[in-house]
């Protein structure tokens, strides 16, 4: 897809003056991407009917001419779009398809839509289009899980969960903190991807192939069409550039990483040992064996499918490392790797959405088991730090505590006040206020904490923000 070797125009290529023999067939079939690039078809006729009005309005085409160049583009991306277009191989790829369909139409003046335009210039237009639509729908997506998580803080107010480290029991939390958290990481994957639009949101078209045009192109003009904020500056930069692309699917990656921890989580929450939950038997399988079994596959596959999207990720980096300045045959293989990541995170994010909408936590269950593992035991270290106990002599003497209980099999709460005076004189008056899951819960009160005063703040400014007419 750029100033090639070949065949000539009367083999439907774009090129090809200069050859005497044409393009063998083991070429046309190794080299050809219609097979998976005709979904820029809308993107470049896009692309291709703002050209075609600036070289009207350049004085390049007259306007009768810019009309019917822009009326029968308009007219093959319809028929595209219902499917009656027929794709081959000979001609490679959805731009040289469009291309020739409309020079079958309009003669001489379709074959002035690509004047000052280079296949380098017309492809990479046409992919920022693409980017820049694919972008703005996933960072919808990533929005409507945002909601799903916030409703279900908002459902699940007063439940306390164990939180873990090292998949070992820590501290109380609030469950709408916990699902707070995801709302947090996934704003920051939104802000990723819309800091990505912001550079990638430069016009690439009136670059040529490399070097610029000596025509008097309005290149101000194409973008204010085509809604980028304003123009690739550097015309060699132009045919090279996939960084764009190596940042969107980063970006997406990471929100693939995000997806992917989080079922894993649900994964294990919703085992018999676990119990904090029951998934959807609509969103399950089961076992052609065992028919007892009730299989997370969707968590399962969308912890999985992460790997799909770093892969994709490093397909990108490879791609383009060692390339020389500017365009090179190579960059035709970024594409598959984008869609690939796009198609996945897209499904993923519909499907993680549908299915925290539909889960609810097993409150009986995660109630009855909340007091075991000591989840207290820090909030306590604290209450002797504000009794002015220097905090890593309070560490050893809740220790000392944790470690008795361990030998009676019994919680803080349980434990007798001669054993808290016992390793802290004095401590046994008002420390029962201060041991318990719902006692440490409720002694949060910094600024992001899981204290309810503070959840509840943040619950109220998330909705304002992802509700905002509400």
């Amino acid at each position: 897809m750029s100033e090639k070797t070949g065949q000539g125009e009367q083999g439907g290529k774009t090129w090809g003056g200069r050859f005497a023999e044409a393009t063998n067939a083991l070429v046309v079939k190794y080299t050809e991407s219609i097979s998976f690039d005709s979904r820029l078809a809308k993107h470049d006729i896009l692309g291709s009917q703002a050209q075609a009005r600036m070289l009207g309005k350049v004085g390049l085409v007259s306007p009768d001419e810019a009309k019917a160049l822009v009326d029968t583009l308009e007219a093959i991306g319809q028929e595209i779009a219902q499917g009656k277009m027929t794709w081959r191989e000979e001609l490679e790829d959805i731009h040289t398809h469009i291309e020739q369909a409309l020079i079958a139409r309009l003669g001489d003046t379709g074959r002035k839509l690509h004047t000052g335009r280079s296949r380098n210039d017309q492809v990479a237009t046409a992919m920022k289009l693409w980017t820049r639509e694919a972008l703005d729908r996933i960072a919808g997506l990533i929005r409507e899980l945002q909601r799903a998580f916030l409703e279900s803080a908002e459902r699940e107010e007063g439940v306390i969960l164990p939180g873990y480290t090292h998949l070992q029991r820590a501290q109380p939390v609030l469950a709408a903190h916990y699902y707070l958290a995801y709302v947090e990481k996934l704003e920051r994957d939104h802000g990723r991807l819309m800091d990505c639009r912001a550079r990638l949101n430069k016009l690439p078209l009136g670059s040529g192939a490399l070097a610029g045009s000596s025509l008097p192109l309005d290149r101000e003009f194409v973008a204010r069409e085509l809604g980028f904020d304003g123009l690739a500056a550097n015309s060699l930069d132009v045919s090279s550039d996939r960084d764009f692309l190596v940042e969107f699917v980063s970006c997406l990656a990471l929100t693939a990483v995000h997806l992917g921890g989080w079922a894993e989580e649900w994964v294990i929450w919703s085992t018999t040992e676990f119990g904090f939950l029951k998934l959807p038997d609509s969103f399950c399988t089961g076992s052609s064996l065992m028919p007892q079994k009730k299989n997370p596959d969707v968590l399962e596959l969308m912890r999985g499918r992460t790997a799909r999207v770093v892969g994709d990720l490093q397909r990108l980096l490879v791609l383009l490392k060692g390339l020389p300045l500017a365009y090179n045959r190579d960059l035709q293989e970024d594409k598959e790797a984008v869609f690939d990541a796009v198609d996945t995170v897209s499904r993923s994010l519909e499907v993680a959405a549908a299915l925290v909408s539909r889960t609810r936590l097993n409150r009986e269950r995660i109630g009855a088991g909340l007091e075991e593992g000591f989840l207290d035991a820090t909030t306590l270290l604290e209450h002797l730090v504000r009794r002015g106990m220097p905090m890593r002599t309070a560490h050893e003497c809740v220790g000392k505590l944790v470690r008795l209980c361990e030998e009676r099999g019994c919680k803080l709460s349980e434990l007798p006040a001669e054993c808290f005076d016992g390793v802290v004189p004095g401590l046994a008056p008002g420390v029962y206020g201060q041991v318990g899951a719902a006692s440490a819960v409720g002694a949060f009160v910094t600024i992001g904490s899981t204290g309810p005063e503070r959840v509840r703040e943040q619950v109220a400014a998330w909705r304002g923000r992802l509700f905002p007419s509400a």
